[in-house]
């Protein structure tokens, strides 16, 4: 068994600062103003702010300008020069000018247009959006803008209504990209997680800890399950049934036919632009000889080191990941100019706006890391940690984590934020309880995918209804009772999981899962 984590907190001691041995109700203000600003203006980098502000104004006194500089040279500059903070922050920059240019590349729908050819049933189509869904595992943003626009003109051939299409897309780019360890989202949760781990003085690596909560993230797995599920048996059901209807009932395709304004996502209507881009020699090696050139230096620099059947030091494995996305986007740059699709100049250029556009998800982090640095010099996690010990069920945990994670997420649109505000207080939690630590954590990364799904103003429903040129509400409508479905045996089986705590649940899910759509199917005849 885990020893107390009330026990194991060390709360140094500063110069001006006093040092707190029995915090009380007071030590959880800060969390509760970020969830309240989070909420209030659905902007989770205001919430965290104004969490980070009223801790410092906690420790230092209300002097504005003291306040300022202690924030500053004390939290920001301490957290950002941390050598594992540091080394998160630098591969997200890696990852991020890679995206851009494989987003930019063409690579993806020449990809596609290979494929075309054997696409001529309903099934296949939707098929096919799935499997190109996944295999664009890299971006969660990229699948909407290639998958989409690629697969639009098809789904329209064929009948299929742009609904599903942003359904299919909806559930192939979070939840496929939240089960990849060395991406962005991955690099992003375990940065979260070990903070937490180094605070509890625990001696668990976040690498195996993301591997082993895999199995317990429920709804990512029954979202990307359910697509194949649902073409099998030929079903649907709540508003995606009326839509595919008239789409079926409709008296010609709408290949050659742009949607009326009414039909269009918001974000359409402004960027009309919205396609992937394309070229006459764009390759599909485009996409396949980077990602061979990041899996072979990744093998030559880890695989030496005993990965992935022995542990490997966290700051190499860090390094290892920056180098491979580094060379893939060499390689990248070098394919595009050979084929003469992009100059040198243009690709370098798009490859650091690329590590530009991480710098939010830098701030989140930031902010995050330092609310929770400032939470263990108020006594925040020792508070919430007693007040659990004086009754709450270990078991339980998980399906609490994953309600309100889906309440956070649900009302903000973002799973990140919701990640960053919930792991901080879930994993000290599941110490201090002895709750399963593995199954908490799956329920914070599900409860945050659900609300994220759930959701008509998250960032993914937007682009998904946006890549397949279909209505934003439309898309959240018809989605939402594939969400709730999901959602509900989420919910039972961390019920389940918090007891028995066994890896195979995700079977008894997906069980679930299959008789329910059965049971669907059966009443519509």
């Amino acid at each position: 068994m885990i020893e107390s984590y009330s026990q194991q907190i060390i709360y140094p001691l500063k110069q001006g600062t006093p040092l707190l041995t029995s915090p009380d109700i007071s030590s959880v203000l800060p969390i509760v103003l970020t969830l309240i600003f989070s909420l209030y203006t659905r902007n989770v980098v205001i919430g965290l702010f104004a969490g980070v502000i009223s801790a410092v104004v906690m420790l230092t006194g209300f002097n504005p300008l003291a306040v300022l500089s202690e924030l500053v040279k004390t939290h920001l500059v301490g957290t950002i020069t941390d050598s594992y903070n540091a080394g998160v922050i630098v591969l997200m920059v890696f990852i991020g000018g890679f995206v851009a240019l494989m987003e930019k590349s063409g690579g993806g729908p020449a990809f596609a247009a290979n494929i075309m050819k054997w696409i001529n049933t309903r099934a296949r189509a939707q098929m096919a959006a799935w499997l190109g869904g996944i295999f664009i595992f890299y971006s969660d943003l990229g699948t909407p803008l290639i998958i989409g626009p690629v697969f639009r003109p098809l789904f329209d051939k064929l009948k299929i209504s742009r609904q599903k299409l942003a359904f299919i897309i909806d559930s192939t780019a979070s939840p496929v990209a939240i089960l990849v360890p060395f991406i962005g989202w991955g690099i992003y949760i375990m940065g979260l997680m070990q903070k937490e781990f180094d605070s509890a003085e625990q001696t668990i690596s976040a690498w195996s800890a993301f591997i082993q909560t895999i199995p317990f993230q429920f709804y990512a797995i029954l979202a990307v399950v359910i697509v194949p599920l649902l073409v099998w048996r030929k079903v649907d059901f709540g508003a995606m049934a009326a839509a595919e209807k008239d789409s079926l009932n409709a008296p010609e395709a709408n290949s050659n036919k742009e949607a009326p304004a009414s039909q269009k996502s918001p974000l359409s209507q402004e960027k009309s632009t919205i396609a992937p881009f394309t070229h006459p020699n764009a390759r599909a090696s485009f996409v396949f000889v980077p990602l061979a050139v990041m899996a072979g230096v990744l093998a030559m620099m880890l695989v030496p080191l005993g990965f992935p059947f022995s542990s490997v030091p966290g700051s190499i494995f860090r390094a290892a990941l920056s180098s491979a996305y580094f060379l893939a986007a060499v390689s990248l740059i070098g394919l595009m100019a050979w084929y003469k699709v992009r100059s040198l100049n243009s690709s370098v250029t798009m490859y650091l706006n690329g590590m530009s556009n991480m710098m939010q998800v830098a701030i989140i982090l930031v902010l995050a890391w330092t609310l929770s640095s400032l939470g263990k010099e108020l006594g925040t996690a020792q508070y919430i940690a007693e007040q659990a010990q004086r009754g709450f069920p270990y078991w339980l945990l998980p399906a609490v984590a994953f309600i309100f994670s889906g309440v956070i997420s649900f009302a903000t649109g973002s799973s990140w934020g919701t990640f960053a505000i919930m792991l901080p207080l879930v994993i000290p939690t599941s110490f201090a309880i002895e709750a399963p630590l593995f199954v908490s954590m799956g329920a914070v990364l599900s409860g945050g995918l659900f609300g994220d799904h759930c959701s008509p103003i998250s960032e993914t429903t937007i682009l998904s209804a946006t890549g397949s040129n279909c209505n934003q509400f439309e898309h959240f409508r018809t989605q939402l009772p594939y969400a709730l479905l999901n959602g509900s045996i989420a919910l039972l089986s961390f019920l389940i999981a918090g007891i028995y705590q066994h890896s195979a649940i995700i079977v008894l899910s997906l069980l679930i899962q299959i008789l329910l759509v059965v049971a669907i199917k059966r009443a519509k005849n």
